[in-house]
C-alpha cells in the first residue's frame, strides 16, 4: 500500500466517523462523540506522520542497482543504468567481477569521522555477463 492510499483510507475513516454523529443525540452525548472524533483524528495524524518518517528514513538505506562494475584506484564501483550515479563498493566482493553487468543489492555505509558514503554489497542478485561497449 502506498502512502497516498494510506492517507486516503485514513481521511475516509475520519470523515465517516465525523458523519456518523447523530444530530438528534442529547447535548452531552454529542460532546462525547465530538471528543472521540478529535481523539481518533489526532491518533490518525500521528500514525500517518510515523509512517511517513519511517518510509523517508528507510528509503535511502538499501537499494538495488543494475549496471557495469568498474575497477578504479580506490576499488570497485558500479554505475547505475537508471540515473548514471556511481557507487563505491565495499564489503565481501568475491562474486563481483570488473567489466561485468550485474544487479546488486546494496546497503548504505557512512564512515565515522568523514562525510564519505560507500555502499556495502549485500548480495549479487543477478549476473548478466560482460558489459556492452
Amino acid at each position: 500500500m502506498t502512502l497516498r492510499h494510506f492517507l486516503r483510507v485514513a481521511m475516509i475513516g475520519i470523515l465517516c466517523l465525523g458523519l456518523s454523529l447523530s444530530t438528534a443525540a442529547a447535548p452531552g452525548q454529542l460532546q462525547r462523540a465530538a471528543d472521540a472524533v478529535v481523539v481518533v483524528s489526532i491518533v490518525g495524524v500521528a500514525a500517518v506522520v510515523t509512517v511517513v518518517v519511517l518510509l523517508v528514513h528507510n528509503a535511502g538505506q538499501n537499494r538495488t542497482v543494475t549496471g557495469c562494475i568498474n575497477s578504479s584506484a580506490n576499488g570497485l564501483t558500479i554505475t547505475n543504468e537508471k540515473d548514471k550515479r556511481v557507487y563505491a563498493l565495499t564489503g565481501n566482493l568475491p562474486d563481483v567481477k570488473p567489466d561485468e553487468r550485474m544487479k546488486l543489492q546494496l546497503k548504505k555505509v557512512k564512515d565515522k569521522g568523514s562525510n564519505v558514503v560507500t555502499w556495502q554489497t549485500v548480495k549479487v542478485t543477478k549476473d548478466f555477463g560482460a558489459c556492452q561497449p
